[in-house]
């Protein structure tokens, strides 16, 4: 779009919605519906990208909808605490027992900083371990070897972060126990925390092995280090108590966002009492938001979660086993969790970011573009999950397979 060119760096708002890693020029999207969205020209297209994670029970959803429409008419923002947090923030609770006390954001990134600055003050020690592909937003000690967005583009980190700041983070390997247990042996009593997504989705869907998630619970506890969940993308998405219920491991800290705002806005970060209450007014932790926990995208998270029925998880899951099998590509293979999955073109599911890496990314641009033409829209990177909602039923499964062949 020539005036979004003209107004936005590089015409977009956000680095992947550019299809540098793809070509070509993105459609410009205005409506969608269920499994679908429709551009400025009429054209119909089956959605995977799905805004990238929130939207699992598909697009306008009529009770999200209502949701929304009855809390904008009831006047918006207040800047006071209201029902709708109070509500949604016990149905988190439920849902996920290892928080305890809650903090609703406005996004990801806020979310990731904020519970990086608890274990900071709750440890008294300043580094972090990440892993590399892992992306928890755009703080300036996350964007360390960091995917999603930041491999598309192949920034190895960022321009304007400083070398004290980048310092700090320390970068392991997913999947491998070995390299975290180095680093925290290399640093004793310096880590404060191990950030992970428990399910890597920002490096394609890569899932971990058997035991590593409860292996990274045993050296942060070992280190006196705590661990923090990153389930922006996989809370309320792989399980309904996300990936803690999935892998049966519990952090001290979870990250949140997507799901929990119904498509609009939003982050949270929650996890023990005695950690979250280290947290401004309670304790000496600084972190607000004018805008947190706003009644519109409170509603629309309540209305969302309130759907997300165990008939709903296995009708999903069901479908996307369906499309996983069906997915037959040459030279191209397929990672799934749940509604999570990644067409890599490889031989086989990588297990972390530098066999990710070694996809054909030509070959997936190429790919890419064929199912675009066929009314398919996916993800427009080999390094992003394909996103199944509940409204992809049977037929759309089926026409999806068909554009496969």
């Amino acid at each position: 779009m020539t005036v979004a060119a003209d107004l936005f760096p590089g015409g977009v708002n956000s680095p992947v919605r550019a299809y540098r890693a793809v070509g070509g020029e993105p459609p410009v999207l205005v409506r969608g519906e269920g499994a679908f969205v429709w551009n400025d020209a009429g054209r119909r297209y089956i959605d995977y990208v799905g805004a990238f994670g929130p939207l699992l029970l598909g697009h306008a959803n009529r009770s999200v909808v209502e949701a929304i429409k009855n809390a904008a008419e009831a006047g918006g923002s207040f800047g006071v605490t209201g029902p709708g947090e109070v509500r949604l923030a016990q149905l988190i609770k439920t849902r996920m027992p290892s928080i305890e006390r809650i903090r609703f954001v406005n996004s990801g990134t806020e979310a990731a900083m904020s519970a990086l600055r608890v274990a900071r003050a709750a440890t008294g020690r300043d580094l972090i371990v990440k892993f590399e592909g892992g992306y928890h937003g755009h703080a300036d000690s996350l964007l360390v070897k960091a995917g999603s967005g930041a491999a598309t583009l192949s920034i190895p980190g960022s321009a304007g972060v400083a070398p004290s700041v980048a310092a700090q983070t320390l970068v392991a390997t997913y999947n491998d126990l070995d390299s975290v247990a180095a680093l925290l042996d290399s640093h004793p009593a310096s880590v404060a925390a191990v950030i992970v997504e428990p399910v890597a989705a920002n490096m394609g869907v890569v899932a971990p092995v058997s035991g590593f998630l409860q292996g990274l619970r045993d050296l942060t506890d070992r280190a006196g280090a705590l661990l923090i969940f990153d389930e922006v993308i996989t809370g309320f998405r792989v399980a309904p108590g996300g990936a803690q219920e999935l892998y049966g491991v519990r952090p001290d800290l979870t990250v949140l966002g997507k799901i929990i705002g119904g498509g609009l806005p939003v982050g949270a970060y929650g996890g023990r009492a005695d950690l979250m209450d280290l947290v401004a007014p309670s304790g000496p932790v600084y972190q607000a938001g004018t805008l947190s926990g706003h009644p519109v995208v409170m509603a629309a998270g309540e209305a969302t979660l309130a759907q997300l029925t165990p008939d709903i998880y296995a009708k999903i899951e069901s479908q996307a086993a369906r499309l996983e099998s069906g997915a037959r590509v040459a030279g191209a293979c397929v990672a799934r969790v749940g509604s999570l999955l990644t067409l890599f073109f490889r031989e086989r599911p990588p297990r972390n970011f530098r066999e990710a890496k070694s996809s054909d990314v030509k070959a997936f641009a190429a790919f890419f573009h064929s199912m675009l033409d066929a009314g398919v829209l996916l993800p427009p990177s080999q390094f992003e999950a394909w996103f199944v909602s509940v409204a992809h039923d049977a037929s759309v499964i089926d026409a999806t397979l068909s554009a496969l062949t």
